[in-house]
């Protein structure tokens, strides 16, 4: 499977409506699981606090209580509300806590654990200020905290913390992943996740995690391919100081699979390319004090005539010489392109040179490129990055991949694919021009502009994990991540 459902609020109501069972069996399988799990992981936990909200949530934590007093814990319940706005299955399992004698509690007590049965999947925006103030005290407790079904404070739909959020070192959640434990900053609160079935049916979801599996669709070598029918992908950029960022892309690309890559460089740069890379051919266009002018683009246009794929920006400058180039370019490339680093910064104030745009077109920004582009602060995207690279897509008319832990690709139209995979060491400088040459090899393969940059995050992140097996993660650097591509990709 090459992709994963996640799960939003509204998709996980559905799939709960469509149950046929009595309701009540779906809290008590769910409680059920978080008990094992806390017996499973905190094996000499004596005393486990559960607080729990009036809701649903607080529902499934009541049974959590009532599984563990059952196994011979001390479970001392915490309930944050009046027992009059408890309803339902919750109100059930409140008079079934109470009938079992469990001690509740109205303060904090010591615990070895945590239970956070406060807020669910319904949960959305910012607490109030009595409910931030509890989950900021729940928060302060040096015990390990496990979280039910989603951190409280988090929305489970896009993983933004509006205000005060639970940080847990697990999340058991249920029937399968969310949107918000999967993307930042959501992920991060919910610490190591797991997913219990409590008896729903699969259904289709909006949004998905990308798999390794994905790299299966990546069109390889075959026995009647030459050069140019195996992708052929041009790299404009560089500028002086700057001719490691093109030197990356261009090899990135070939080690995913290009069959022939050529580099449109400054000449006077143009000795540095030629015996740095070896198998890259590279064409001088014409330059002033190292970085390229509006005067190169009959030398690209030329040279992109027998690509498939132009990978426009790493390193190639900023100046107004530059962002003419990149706008004369994107009008007259009638060829896919994927546009990252000083390209990126080109487009700041001229998104409608991609949205005019025919061809297929990738933008790769992180947070503060994607940013500039939205007239918003990097902060601002850092917090709402399911809403941002959404707001970017429509803005553009085009495929954008949000970099980061959670790697983010939103296309007009269609649903966000989340790709995690990966490890720390690809926090070093390059790895962002890397992923453009991947991304730039696919779309050169013929991949659709969305499937290329969810498959060359993948690849990027498995090439990674290889990598640090050979040079661990505290030093790897890009060249690493480049050499890994093609053992990843075989």
């Amino acid at each position: 499977m090459e992709a994963e459902p996640l799960y939003t609020a509204e998709e996980m109501r559905a799939a709960e409506e469509a149950y046929e069972g009595p309701t009540l069996d779906l809290m008590e399988r769910a409680g059920a699981a978080v008990a094992e799990a806390v017996l499973r992981h905190y094996p000499d936990a004596g005393r486990v606090a559960v607080w729990c909200g009036t809701g649903a949530n607080g529902g499934d934590g009541l049974v959590v209580a009532r599984e563990l007093h059952r196994a011979g814990r001390e479970a001392v319940v915490r309930l944050l509300g009046p027992e009059e706005k408890v309803r339902g299955d919750a109100a059930e399992n409140l008079g079934r806590a109470k009938g079992l004698g469990l001690p509740f509690v109205d303060d904090a007590v010591p615990a070895d654990v945590v239970v956070d049965a406060l807020f669910g999947t319904g949960f959305t925006g910012r607490p109030r200020r009595e409910a931030a103030r509890h989950i900021e005290e729940l928060s302060a407790s040096e015990a390990p905290v496990l979280a039910v079904d989603v951190p409280s404070g988090v929305d489970a739909s896009s993983g933004e913390a509006a205000g005060a959020a639970v940080r847990a070192q697990r999340t058991v959640t249920f029937h399968g992943p969310k949107v918000g434990l999967a993307v930042a900053p959501g992920r991060f609160y919910a610490g190591e996740v797991e997913v219990a079935d409590i008896g729903l049916a699969p259904t289709e979801t909006h949004n998905a995690r990308v798999t390794g599996d994905i790299l299966a669709r990546v069109p390889r070598r075959g026995p009647a391919d030459n050069k140019y029918s195996a992708g052929a992908v041009l790299v404009v950029g560089g500028s002086l100081g700057m001719t490691g960022a093109p030197s990356l892309t261009a090899e990135a690309a070939l080690r995913a699979g290009a069959g022939i890559v050529t580099a449109c460089v400054p000449r006077s740069l143009n000795l540095v390319f030629e015996q740095r890379l070896v198998e890259v051919l590279t064409r001088p266009c014409p330059d002033e004090d190292g970085t390229m002018t509006a005067g190169a683009a009959d030398a690209v246009i030329e040279a992109a005539e027998r690509a498939d794929a132009v990978a426009l920006g790493p390193g190639l400058g900023r100046t107004e010489g530059t962002r003419g180039l990149v706008g004369y370019l994107l009008d007259r490339l009638n060829k896919s392109v994927v546009l990252d680093a000083d390209g990126l910064w080109a487009l700041v104030g001229h998104l409608d040179w991609v949205f005019s745009r025919d061809a297929p077109t990738v933008l790769t920004p992180h947070a503060g490129e994607l940013g500039r582009l939205l007239g918003r602060e990097s902060s601002w995207v850092s917090a709402r990055r399911l809403r941002a690279v959404r707001a970017g897509s429509a803005d553009v008319g085009a495929t954008v991949l949000l970099k980061g832990t959670d790697t983010l690709v939103a296309s007009p139209g269609r649903g966000v694919l989340v790709c995690d995979l990966g490890n720390p060491g690809l926090a070093t400088a390059g790895s962002g021009d890397v992923l453009t040459g991947v991304v730039a090899a696919f779309l050169a393969k013929g991949m659709d502009p969305r499937t290329a940059a969810a498959a060359a995050a993948a690849a990027c992140g498995t090439a990674a994990d290889l990598a640090a097996e050979r040079h661990g993660q505290a030093g790897m650097i890009a060249r690493d991540v480049v050499e890994a591509l093609s053992p990843a990709l075989s």
